[in-house]
């Protein structure tokens, strides 16, 4: 399982131009899986997300939560995470988990995130085309692999 985890001051998500999620302060989620991934990485991810302290206290030291700052979660499901472009000019996608394996772990992190974080969970719609747009706070940008 991999997350391109993005703090940001605002995000949604559009699909044939209508906006089908949005956050304002908070953490943007890229998630991509692999074929043997399980329900223990993705409970994993959820506990490291949400506990994440990338957020700046009165300091300027990243030691704040998602919690400590009132801020919300954008998830988008985004199977390209594992394009793999060592050979070749063509990304191969081999080690890229099936659609019907990534969407039950995709459900179950989103369902993971909305029980452990008490503010806004919003998604995009697994496997559909979407424009994403975003201003990334700082810039901080993690990727998480588990």
């Amino acid at each position: 399982m991999r997350v391109v985890l993005q703090r940001v001051s605002e995000a949604h998500v559009t699909i044939e131009g209508k906006v089908v999620g949005e956050i304002g302060l908070g953490q943007f989620l890229l998630v991509g899986f692999k074929q043997s991934d399980t329900t223990d990485q993705v409970e994993w991810m959820a506990d490291k997300v949400v506990g994440l302290r990338v957020f700046q206290d009165d300091a300027g030291k990243m030691n704040r939560t998602l919690a400590d700052v009132d801020g919300s979660i954008l998830v988008v499901s985004q199977f390209t995470l594992y394009g793999d472009v060592r050979k070749g000019r063509r990304p191969s996608f081999i080690d890229a988990a099936t659609p019907e394996t990534a969407i039950r772990l995709y459900e179950r992190f989103v369902e993971l995130l909305e029980a452990r974080h008490p503010g806004k969970v919003a998604t995009g719609e697994f496997g559909a085309m979407m424009d994403v747009s975003l201003t990334n706070d700082g810039p901080v940008t993690l990727v998480i692999d588990r």
